[in-house]
């Protein structure tokens, strides 16, 4: 279970943009259904509609908990798998 990241106020706020971007792309996409454009705004407002009904953003969790990958982050000695007395060094990604 995912806890809530975002406030009531910005759920309620992505669920009624959410949903008005939906019905409106939804009625073009009626119109003129070979707009494969319209498929991608429908899916983005079904996006934010589920963002706002959960309260959780993936985008804030992620800049909230500022999960980057560094250089620092990992160990070399756990990338690969080598003996000591190996002659011949294994390089390290870079």
């Amino acid at each position: 279970m995912v806890r809530p990241n975002i406030g009531i106020v910005n759920a309620m706020i992505r669920i009624a943009c959410g949903l008005t971007l939906l019905s409106w792309s939804t009625i073009k996409y009626c119109k003129a259904p070979r707009r494969d454009s319209l498929l991608l705004i429908m899916s983005l407002a079904g996006l934010k509609v589920a963002s706002g009904i959960l309260q959780f953003c993936p985008v804030t969790f992620l800049s909230q908990n500022q999960y980057c990958f560094n250089d620092d982050d990992y160990d070399d000695d756990l990338m690969y798998e080598y003996e000591e007395d190996d002659e011949v060094p294994i390089p390290s990604p870079s």
